[in-house]
């Protein structure tokens, strides 16, 4: 898994006028920053502490990033242990009480799904697990209609005087989505069945959605880097039930999924996995516009 460190960029909505939903909120991954700026309006420039380029397991704790978060309403992260390597630290520094675990200015993305890959036993020897089960949500878009609502709700309970026009912009979005997931289903048929070898598992919740079928991951275990041995036994497996592709994030170490593509001819592609402005999936519908259209290109 990558190592890459970045300064974060917060994320603050500030009421100018009563016309300005008076929020400030501070967003851990791109994609809640992305669903935020849909239930809150395009007039907020809405920016998230990580980019499609970096590792949401692992950040650096900044003193800017601290006197920040001391300032915002309501922190919203994908939760279920995906920022415990640096959330904790930055919440118990902030000194703001408001949006602590178990606070209604603390919203855990996840807490609203049924996750996938609960662990039966915790043991770290078997790699980074997360006990509350894989937080990568966001990438089966049912999951986001639930944590669209659920959020809307928390922007309502925190805001109410502007209740109305959260609850118009969310059925705006909510509109939107379904018409857009009937597009997506429909071109998923072709993937149904499909196999498939991924980096690690951030993949999981597209592929229970798309039906597909993950025959092994590069990663020796989740979050350890794989071994020699671990690679030549992947040959063995990709030469017994050839996947349609390696698929990796845009912030995984590259080598070892190079490594077998070239070894084995399947293609390697990169899943934009979040969004970013700047890279090839600017939001949350072009995040599935863009992951359908490089997975059926190989059909």
């Amino acid at each position: 898994m990558s190592r890459f460190v970045f300064t974060f960029v917060t994320v603050l909505v500030i009421a100018y006028s009563n016309d300005v939903l008076a929020l400030r909120i501070f967003a851990c991954e791109p994609e809640w920053a992305s669903l935020s700026q849909e239930l809150v309006g395009e007039q907020h420039q809405i920016e998230s502490a990580l980019t499609v380029l970096q590792d949401p397991h692992r950040l650096q704790a900044k003193p800017s990033l601290i006197a920040t978060i001391r300032k915002v309403d309501l922190l919203v992260c994908s939760g279920a242990d995906l920022e415990i390597g640096w959330l904790p630290l930055l919440l118990r520094r902030s000194g703001n009480r408001h949006i602590q675990v178990g606070q209604q200015g603390h919203f855990e993305a996840s807490s609203f799904i049924r996750r996938l890959e609960i662990p039966q036993q915790l043991d770290r020897a078997l790699g980074d697990l997360h006990p509350q089960g894989n937080p990568h949500v966001h990438l089966d878009p049912r999951n986001i209609r639930i944590i669209a609502k659920a959020l809307t709700q928390r922007l309502i309970a925190l805001d109410p005087e502007n209740a109305t026009e959260y609850t118009r912009l969310q059925e705006d979005f909510q509109r939107r989505w379904q018409i857009a997931m009937t597009r997506w289903k429909e071109q998923a048929k072709a993937l149904r069945g499909q196999k498939i070898l991924t980096h690690h598992t951030s993949f999981s919740y597209l592929i229970n959605w798309l039906k597909m079928d993950r025959i092994a991951t590069i990663e020796t275990k989740p979050g350890i880097a794989p071994s020699s041995a671990h690679l030549s036994s992947l040959l063995k497996t990709v030469a017994a039930n050839p996947p349609l592709y390696l698929v990796r994030t845009p912030y995984a170490n590259s080598k070892p999924s190079k490594w077998l593509s070239e070894k084995t001819g399947i293609e390697m592609i990169v899943l934009p996995y979040s969004v970013g402005e700047k890279y090839i999936a600017k939001d949350l519908f072009e995040l599935f516009d863009v992951t359908l259209s490089l997975l059926l290109e190989g059909k």
